[in-house]
């Protein structure tokens, strides 16, 4: 009798099955002579689509993106979870632990807007020219976001500009900005993007199958919109006496992503705070050392922070920059 296949745990959006079909992918060419499956289980981030996330209620729990999937974890319905990592809570529940992060995509973010070529006077809808930049938006400009981090940047930046709240998948957000002319544009994980095959084209266009006709992307660099804790990066979460399924983390782990991620999160769990907590922070190895800069907007305005240490001490430096910034 063959053993039982390998459950791979995921959310039901169309990015978290993309995220969870690249560590399928993975496990089944590491593993050819084992059976791997896919399980798509609803979490309560999925269900509260009106529910704000710039402003949580108190009554919202933590790991709105994650419990269900740890619960199915702890009760053996599946073997591993694929998580954006930027959603999984720092603190983990007693048996559970974060066993592997494969290779960390493009941390930066993207600004998304209409193009001014297919923009009528009639219907109000205003464009852009391609590689638009944050400087060149009229004033008072309205972006959507309901990032905190994105938002305490952008205002760094353009204190001017009129920051309003969506909510919805990838496509949705992008739809909102195509069609509503109260939005002038929003902001994406570019790791998103790219691991739903859409694509920027040298002309600054944004294509793919399910991309609404007519916008146009700019790229942000880390300096002016330093990424959250764990952007682009995917955690795999497993059960902690679980050797078997460990042995397999073991070949999806990218060294240098899990050290980064682990002095990010420290600092994250250091600063208190979740992933709708206004901090941001990047880390990158270069060598024997690892480097993390992190900015807080917690108590008024930006109080930042950059230090190195050897890799070893990857979480050291994590709690070293909370330390300075709480």
């Amino acid at each position: 009798m063959s053993e039982r296949p390998i459950i791979i745990g995921t959310r039901g959006s169309a990015l978290a099955l993309a995220q969870a079909n690249l560590i399928l992918t993975q496990c089944r060419a590491a593993f050819p002579s084992l059976t791997f499956e896919l399980k798509i289980i609803k979490t309560t981030g999925d269900k509260l689509q009106t529910a704000s996330m710039a402003k949580p209620d108190a009554s919202l729990p933590k790991g709105l993106f994650t419990k269900e999937l740890e619960v199915a974890l702890l009760n053996g319905r599946t073997d591993l979870a694929v998580h954006s990592l930027k959603d999984l809570p720092t603190d983990l529940p007693m048996g559970l632990v974060l066993a592997a992060t494969p290779e960390r995509a493009d941390v930066r973010d993207v600004l998304i807007y209409r193009s001014s070529k297919i923009t009528r006077v009639e219907s109000k809808l205003r464009g852009f020219k391609p590689n638009t930049k944050l400087t060149d938006f009229p004033e008072r400009a309205t972006v959507a976001t309901s990032s905190t981090r994105r938002k305490a940047q952008l205002l760094v930046v353009r204190p001017d500009l009129n920051i309003v709240e969506i909510r919805g998948n990838v496509v949705t957000r992008m739809k909102k900005v195509a069609d509503h002319v109260e939005l002038d544009a929003t902001i994406l994980a570019l790791a998103g993007i790219t691991r739903l095959n859409f694509i920027i084209s040298s002309n600054g266009e944004l294509r793919g199958d399910a991309v609404p006709h007519g916008l146009l992307a700019t790229v942000l660099d880390v300096e002016m919109m330093l990424p959250c804790v764990g952007q682009a990066a995917i955690g795999i979460e497993i059960r902690a006496d679980d050797e078997r399924i460990a042995t397999i983390c073991e070949r999806l782990n990218h060294f240098a992503t899990f050290q980064c991620v682990t002095a990010e999160r420290a600092f994250l769990r250091g600063m208190g705070g979740g992933c709708q907590s206004p901090v941001a922070a990047y880390a990158e190895i270069a060598g024997k050392n690892i480097t993390l800069r992190a900015v807080s907007f917690r108590d008024g305005p930006a109080r930042r922070s950059e230090a190195q240490r050897p890799i070893k001490e990857a979480a050291e430096l994590g709690e070293q920059l909370a330390a300075e910034l709480r």
